[in-house]
């Protein structure tokens, strides 16, 4: 596994987020928020999620529930640079 290429914008928090969700397949900000390797409320945790959602890195299953996507597998395994991802802004992700 090659090392990862993070991005500007993303926190160590999305790393954990994006490594829960491919341990467990899918999962809720509410379920995460009780993670303590996340150790982020509920809330923070759904943000990050549209952040990652907006990046191509997860996908939504529901209005409460998030899966990672290949792309986001694919970060995790250092095969994509998420600087070439598109850039979540405020503005752009939670909308």
């Amino acid at each position: 596994m090659s090392p990862r290429k993070s991005a500007l914008w993303m926190q160590q928090l999305d790393d954990r987020i994006l490594e829960h969700l491919d341990e467990e397949g899918w999962s809720s900000p509410r379920v995460m928020a009780t993670e303590p390797d996340l150790d982020a409320s509920k809330g923070r945790i759904r943000e990050r999620c549209e952040f990652l959602v907006y990046a191509g890195f997860a996908a939504p299953l529901t209005d409460t529930m998030y899966e990672i996507t290949r792309w986001g597998q694919l970060y995790l395994e250092g095969e994509v640079d998420a600087e070439h991802q598109p850039r979540p802004t405020v503005e752009r992700a939670l909308r």
